[in-house]
């Protein structure tokens, strides 16, 4: 029968600290990362294509049709 390994006890919670801080750490440079490429980058895009586009007076002109304006009657009633 053998003698079992002593248990080490010095320096135990600083190499456990080092390790899971490098794991934290690491984790939220990754989800950083990952929420400005897959969130903040794809809305800025959403918004450029939308942009592109969007004709502020067609609009206006639309909604005033509707009558969504009180301060502007539709030209339909003019």
């Amino acid at each position: 029968m053998s003698a079992l390994p002593r248990p080490k006890m010095r320096g135990l919670l600083s190499s456990f600290l080092t390790r899971h801080f490098l794991i934290g750490a690491s984790l939220a440079v990754i989800g950083a990362a990952s929420v400005k490429i897959f969130l903040c980058d794809a809305r800025k895009a959403r918004y450029a294509n939308f942009y592109k586009t969007y004709d502020a007076q067609a609009d206006f002109e639309r909604m005033r049709e509707l009558g969504v304006f009180q301060s502007a009657r539709p030209l339909s009633e003019e």
